[in-house]
């Protein structure tokens, strides 16, 4: 019986070292905090919560919460952009489709769009993954402002740092 023939029981863990340049995985066993600190206020009833932060690869994953109704921004992606609605309802004013509690939604590179949360939601939390940067704009393309992976990572220091968590909080949720 030669090595390559031999088996192995499913369950055994891998067993050679992982590369030593590799990251630390993130793993966050409650998403959904209940520690009202961990929300970074992004506009007024507006929060994002951090998982992910990856400044060598120039894109973040977080929980965007709204406690508000009507139009929170209207913003370009130069790439892709992931969402999973968890709680709520939302739309974009330049589509005909609602994002509803479980909708998957996929946002093709170069699209420009204005998200809306009707009136009746109360709060709506959504997980997105988001490339690149997202450009704040007019609704006739004009630059108004940006958001990359580093002011989100300024954001939390700042919020961490002067709400008793620590800057250094946010480094968790950093690769």
């Amino acid at each position: 019986m030669s090595e390559k023939d031999t088996v192995y029981p499913a369950t055994m863990p891998y067993q050679l070292p992982f590369p030593a340049e590799a990251q630390k995985e993130i793993v966050v066993p409650s998403a959904i905090p209940d520690d009202e600190r961990v929300w970074v206020p992004q506009a007024e009833n507006v929060w994002f919560r951090p998982l992910c932060l990856n400044a060598s690869q120039g894109y973040w994953m977080n929980l965007l919460r709204v406690r508000r109704a009507g139009v929170l921004s209207r913003h370009r992606h130069p790439q892709s952009v992931h969402g999973m609605v968890l709680k709520g309802r939302w739309r974009y004013l330049e589509h005909d489709w609602v994002a509803t509690e479980g909708s998957y939604v996929y946002e093709p590179p170069g699209e420009t769009h204005t998200l809306y949360v009707p009136e009746d939601v109360e709060e709506m939390i959504t997980y997105f993954q988001v490339n690149g940067v997202m450009y704040y704009c007019d609704p006739y393309g004009n630059h108004t402002g940006y958001e990359d992976v580093f002011t989100k990572i300024d954001m939390c220091r700042k919020h961490y740092a002067s709400n008793g968590l620590g800057a250094g909080y946010v480094d968790q949720f950093i690769r």
